[in-house]
C-alpha cells in the first residue's frame, strides 16, 4: 500500500517539472506558425487556424457568406453524378477550413456532393480519401454539416455522389 501512495505522489509531481524549468528561465516551447491562405472577407488568415479565443460555432467556422452561397448552388443532381453510397459522418477537426468529406468511399480526390434526409439539405464539397472499410465511417467539415442542418454533436448519415466534371 505504501509503494502505491508513493507512486501517486510521484506522478502527482511530474507536471511541476514543466513549471520549474519556467521559473528556471526557460521559455515554453513555441509551435510553427501556419501558412497563410486568402479568403475572400477577410484578407490572409493562417491557414486551419480559428480566431484566437474562439468559443462557438460561429467563430470557427471561418467560412465566407461567398463560400456558403457555392457550396449550395451547385446542389441540383447534375447528369453523370454518381451514387456513392451511405455513410455516417462525425464532425471533422473544425480548426479545418472549408467544406469536405473525409471518407472511405473514395479512393482519390474529387468533387461531391453530400445528402442528408433528415433536413432534404444537400452540399457540393471536396471528397477526400481516407484509410478503412467501405462501410467504415467518415469525417465532415463543421461548415458542411452546418450547411446540411445536421446535429454537430451526432452521427447523421449522409448519402455522397461522385460529381462529373
Amino acid at each position: 500500500m505504501r509503494q502505491f501512495f508513493v507512486m501517486v505522489l510521484w506522478i502527482a509531481t511530474l507536471p511541476g517539472c514543466a513549471m520549474l524549468e519556467r521559473v528556471a528561465g526557460k521559455p515554453a516551447p513555441k509551435l510553427p506558425e501556419p501558412a497563410p491562405v486568402e479568403t475572400a472577407e477577410s484578407g490572409v488568415v493562417p491557414s486551419g487556424a480559428v480566431p484566437t479565443g474562439a468559443r462557438t460555432v460561429e467563430e470557427f467556422d471561418t467560412t465566407s457568406a461567398a463560400q456558403r452561397a457555392a457550396a449550395v448552388a451547385g446542389v441540383e443532381k447534375a447528369a453523370g453524378e454518381r451514387d456513392l453510397g451511405r455513410t455516417i459522418a462525425s464532425l471533422g477537426s473544425p480548426t479545418e477550413p472549408g467544406f469536405w468529406l473525409k471518407t472511405p468511399l473514395v479512393s482519390e480526390p474529387a468533387r461531391g456532393r453530400v445528402e442528408y434526409a433528415e433536413t432534404g439539405s444537400s452540399v457540393v464539397l471536396d471528397l477526400i480519401p481516407i484509410e478503412g472499410a467501405k462501410t467504415a465511417g467518415s469525417r465532415i467539415s463543421l461548415a458542411a454539416l452546418r450547411l446540411l442542418g445536421a446535429p454537430l454533436t451526432g452521427l447523421p448519415e449522409v448519402r455522397v455522389f461522385l460529381v462529373k466534371n
